[in-house]
């Protein structure tokens, strides 16, 4: 179900969790690098669609289906929530019906008039005083919670169709060959309209017809408005718009209006805990109800200005109905109960000891992994729904523990530098090397009070890095290899030293070995010289050949 209706549009989930933390059932799972919504827990309100900062999530795309049913001939009719007012600033009943009849509708009313039988039934059956609690049937999301999620609370539910699925009945019943479509702001009557075949065929949102209108390039005119004035069901869409609809006459109940999910979970709670009785309850999943739904324009006004757009429009009056009997728009709610594998004690602590939470303490339900604490994120674990590297406290710890082990541990001393050249960090090796006892005692200094900054000014006048430059450190008497990084990105300089004062100190001693060998063969050659010289003269011979030999072993040792 919710799979179909709420798809990956591609792989671009940036592991943000934000979907999770918005999810009022959490009913998402996180695997393969991406999060997916479990349809069987889905309640379709829609908050992982609108929260998700990569726009991974689209809404299931039927305006082919509606095209269809206009092309196979018969009458198509159109149910216009009332939201439409709010979507389409300046749009009337009119206006809409003139655009939905030239994108080849029959026609088009609105589904005020299906929430006109439905408000009817509520105050009857409240009269007739038949419930204790009744709550409205009219949000299918707030239908789908209560059947998932809490189906005792299933003898609480109005059974009674919703106004999207009264309205088009009627129109069914009035236009026996008719095919209806409801258009709106909600991706849950999607599916209401999948669960319920045989009274409204084709569910599009107003994003869909937007794009519609757009392609047959057919534009929503201002056309005087003959009916409004009698529209107080119009006002249904907005919160407490059912109740303000309503006679409410009965003194013995009371009236509760709720939007958003948790508000509307917390009163179901109430219910079923015995805490609320004789009242009617208006459940909207939508904070602010249908006027923000999730499949508003994402560009229309802000709730405050769609709230006074639909009350402008709504009047007074009730729109003039004959009502169906109510065996007409009785509705049955099934139980979709989930029955999620719950861990014991010892499972939970044991996977709360791997996301390194050993004691109460570490417990930090700091929500980022998208749950509200720690202990739902590890039977969320449990459940196969996430994973233990979701816990970004976890991972930071994990990552600072394995980056500050490696630098603790290395024998290279390591600096951190800012932009201004002030120490931001310098690791043990580091102040082995220049004798500094606390790390507090340069920490936020000009490096000039430990090191010759002019390495530093020049990799950040040229951009270029250097790399294991051999430098003498005369104050501290030490030779390093000196490799010094700039990452802009970060604004900081890093210094890698490596200390190779002991090698130079073996170069220097066999360079002195070398010096000292060449000085004992120059004074070798210049006595085999004369002595050479002396019998060459004795024997009239040529040196060339002795002198050229010696230089040659001089040079060699020189090299060396």
């Amino acid at each position: 179900m919710a799979e179909c209706l709420l798809s990956d549009q591609r792989m671009d989930c940036k592991n943000c969790y934000k979907c999770i933390r918005h999810c009022p059932v959490k009913s998402i799972r996180f695997s393969s690098g991406k999060a997916q919504i479990i349809d069987t827990e889905c309640i379709l309100c829609g908050q992982c669609y609108l929260v998700c900062p990569q726009n991974v999530k689209i809404i299931r795309d039927d305006l082919d289906k509606a095209k269809n049913l206009i092309r196979q001939g018969a009458p198509v009719y159109a149910s216009i929530a009332p939201s439409f007012v709010a979507n389409y600033p300046g749009a009337t009943i009119a206006s809409m019906r003139k655009a939905l009849k030239a994108l080849g509708f029959a026609d088009a009313q609105e589904t005020a008039v299906g929430a006109e039988i439905v408000k009817t039934y509520y105050d009857q059956m409240i009269d007739e005083e038949k419930a204790d609690v009744l709550i409205s049937s009219c949000c299918h999301s707030i239908n789908l919670l209560i059947q998932k999620h809490y189906p005792e609370a299933l003898p609480y539910l109005a059974p009674v169709l919703s106004p999207m699925q009264a309205h088009c009945s009627q129109i069914k019943k009035e236009f026996p060959e008719a095919k209806t479509v409801f258009i709106g702001p909600c991706i849950s009557k999607k599916d209401e309209g999948d669960q319920y075949p045989g009274i409204v065929d084709c569910v599009l949102t107003f994003p869909e017809l937007t794009k519609w209108l757009l392609e047959a390039g057919v534009q929503i005119d201002a056309v005087t408005d003959e009916e409004t004035a009698k529209a107080r069901s119009r006002i249904f869409p907005t919160s407490g718009g059912i109740l303000r609809s309503m006679f409410q006459q009965n003194p013995n109940y009371s009236y509760l209006a709720l939007d958003g999910v948790e508000n509307c979970k917390n009163a179901i709670e109430e219910v079923l805990r015995g805490n609320l009785n004789h009242c009617f309850i208006e459940m909207s999943s939508c904070s602010g109800s249908c006027i923000n739904g999730p499949a508003m324009e994402k560009n229309a006004a802000s709730p405050v200005m769609n709230y006074k757009r639909v009350a402008d429009y709504a009047g007074e009056e009730s729109f003039g109905v004959s009502l169906p009997p109510l065996t007409d728009i009785r509705k049955a709610f099934r139980s979709m109960e989930i029955h999620p594998a719950l861990p014991d004690e010892a499972a939970i602590l044991d996977i709360l000891r791997k996301m390194g939470k050993n004691t109460e303490a570490d417990e930090l339900n700091c929500g980022s992994c998208g749950y509200n604490t720690c202990r739902e994120k590890a039977i969320a674990v449990f459940q196969g729904k996430a994973d233990l590297n979701m816990c970004l406290p976890f991972l930071k710890e994990k990552a600072e523990s394995f980056s500050d082990t490696i630098i603790k541990n290395t024998p290279n001393g390591i600096i951190v530098l800012n932009e201004q050249l002030e120490v931001q960090q310098i690791n043990a090796a580091a102040r082995k090397l220049m004798n500094i006892r606390n790390i507090s005692d340069v920490l936020g200094d000009q490096v000039v009070r430990i090191l010759d900054p002019n390495i530093f000014l020049e990799v950040l006048e040229n951009g270029r890095n250097i790399y294991a430059r051999r430098v003498y450190l005369a104050e501290y008497r030490r030779y390093v290899e000196q490799t010094v990084i700039y990452d802009r990105s970060y604004h900081v300089l890093m210094s890698f030293m490596r200390d190779v004062t002991d090698e130079e100190a073996q170069r220097t001693q066999k360079e002195s070995i070398s010096q000292q060998t060449i000085e004992i063969t120059d004074k070798v050659i210049d006595k085999q010289m004369r002595v050479v010289q002396e019998i060459a003269s004795l024997l009239g011979e040529t040196t060339a050949e002795t002198k050229i030999a010696l230089t040659k072993l001089k040079e060699s040792l020189k090299d060396e």
